[in-house]
């Protein structure tokens, strides 16, 4: 058995138009040997969804400022589980309120970075918290 690169998705949900961060982000997971897919800005949850599922992705990275989190983070939450897609680690970053934390991970979203988290955190958190049995390979 050999193992696959990590495929993500990195997603920008809602009406938020700053994707600075996501795009160091994409870069930073592309540059550790990730396959990177980005969606780029103002996803809807069903977009995310629909493309986490086309593109067979491990992990799915979401980043918000605009504070819609707790209306758009559930509803990606509520399809990734009416299309099966349990094994998909599910993180968030961007500006998540202290007090949200417990309800956003409540929700299945593994992990939450806020502003300056290290991209070698993420990268790492990734890598550790993707199920080994989507990267394995036939040989």
């Amino acid at each position: 058995m050999g193992e696959r690169p990590i495929r993500v998705l990195v997603a920008k949900p809602g009406l938020d138009g700053h994707d600075r961060g996501a795009k160091v982000i994409a870069r930073a997971l592309r540059d550790a040997g990730m396959e990177v897919i980005y969606t780029g800005i103002r996803q809807t949850p069903e977009m995310i969804v629909e493309a986490a599922i086309q593109e067979d992705v491990d992990a799915i990275l979401m980043s918000i400022l605009s504070g819609a989190h707790m209306a758009l983070f559930p509803r990606v939450m509520e399809l990734l589980r009416e299309n099966g897609v349990d094994d998909v680690l599910v993180a968030a970053g961007g500006i998540l309120p202290d007090e949200d934390i417990p309800a956003i991970k409540e929700m299945g979203i593994k992990g939450c970075f806020g502003p300056g988290t290290s991209t070698e955190t993420i990268i790492q958190f990734v890598k550790e918290n993707v199920q080994p049995e989507r990267l394995a390979t036939e040989v």
